[in-house]
């Protein structure tokens, strides 16, 4: 079976803007680029979306809301025809000291088992050092977003 070339995407400041800990889907506000960008990339790539929701740790947001706000962004990507074929969440704090939270590698190393990606010739893109390290952690390319955005992009 061919192996798959994957981007690993980070959420908040990489395909929405980041306003903190987003509750209800009205507080989601994507970037004029990210349809276009995902749909030239998934031409090319299987996409996945990997988060730190530590929100939900720390009793800011609950399970149930940032679910929600992921299947928002599901369905909003799908509106425009972008595959997303897996999104993974943390819900940990750091000092949970988990498994799961990036800059770990269990997300990306569970992608590559259930969806045979080829991680020579895949990528991590984030706003945050830890996307990076993650990428660095992995054995995949990192590639860094520096924020904040300009206004003309929002």
């Amino acid at each position: 079976m061919a192996k798959h070339p994957a981007i690993f995407l980070d959420r908040d400041g990489t395909l929405i803007d980041d306003v903190g800990f987003i509750k209800h889907k009205s507080e989601v506000i994507f970037y004029s680029f990210t349809f276009e960008a995902l749909s030239m990339l998934q031409e090319h790539f299987l996409l996945f979306i990997i988060t730190n929701q530590s929100g939900i740790a720390k009793g800011i947001t609950t399970e149930k809301e940032v679910s929600e706000v992921n299947n928002y962004i599901l369905k909003k990507l799908k509106e425009q025809d972008i595959v997303i074929y897996d999104t993974f969440c943390c819900p940990h704090k750091t000092e949970d000291n988990c498994d799961c939270k990036k800059p770990k590698t269990y997300f990306i190393n569970k992608a590559q088992q259930l969806y045979n990606i080829d991680m020579s010739r895949s990528y991590i893109i984030g706003d945050h050092p830890t996307d990076v390290q993650c990428g660095l952690n992995a054995g995949i390319t990192p590639i860094h977003i520096i924020r904040p955005w300009p206004e003309t992009y929002r």
